[in-house]
């Protein structure tokens, strides 16, 4: 308000003026502060989808498309997997123990090792000894969440499975598979510590 106009108002006028003015100055800095905070929250926010995103691409394996985490009775007939090995899906109540075994265990058993936030490793030929041996090796590093099963539906001689994640593979690569296991171990949707 220009000078000549607030001489003219009596002093409790100039006061209450200047209070008004003060009430206005606190509400424009309250509406700065917020709009900052909200600009560095959007900024925070899509910065960690980029990087989560730029983050996964750069893991190994493919990554596979959900299918949820429904249990069914042993037995019972399932929605189709949309990967082979599965990555997840409908599956038994139960888990499979950890560790390496010489025959098949079911799909359905082993998705649940995964939701666990277990790694399944799977390979086609169990006469393949060099290979099993191999992989017994790598499995026999990790007294938890790490499965090694022979598996004749497997479209690649080895499989290395996660939850939604899967890596395919001819020929054995140990620093491949062990670098796929540290990626995805224990990063299932269920946190089970054992």
């Amino acid at each position: 308000m220009p000078e000549a106009v607030s001489e003219n108002l009596s002093k409790n006028e100039q006061e209450r003026l200047q209070r008004l003015r003060d009430v206005r100055r606190r509400r424009v800095k309250k509406i700065l502060i917020w709009l900052a905070v909200l600009t560095l929250l959007a900024a925070a926010i899509y910065g960690i989808v980029f990087w989560s995103k730029k983050s996964a691409e750069n893991k190994p394996g493919e990554v596979i498309a959900e299918l949820g985490r429904d249990h069914i009775p042993v037995g019972a007939l399932r929605p189709e997997y949309n990967s082979n090995p599965p990555t997840s899906g409908s599956h038994y109540a139960v888990p499979a123990d950890w560790g390496a075994y010489d025959s098949e265990v079911p799909d359905e058993q082993l998705v649940h090792n995964l939701e666990h936030g277990g790694i399944w490793i799977s390979f086609k030929d169990p006469f393949d000894e060099e290979l099993v041996a191999k992989l017994k090796d790598i499995t026999d590093d990790f007294t938890l969440k790490v499965i090694l099963t022979p598996r004749a539906a497997n479209d690649s001689r080895i499989a290395v499975v996660a939850w939604g994640r899967l890596m395919k593979m001819d020929e054995f690569d140990e620093d491949q598979i062990r670098d796929f296991i540290s990626s995805f171990i224990n990063r299932g949707p269920e946190q089970v510590p054992y």
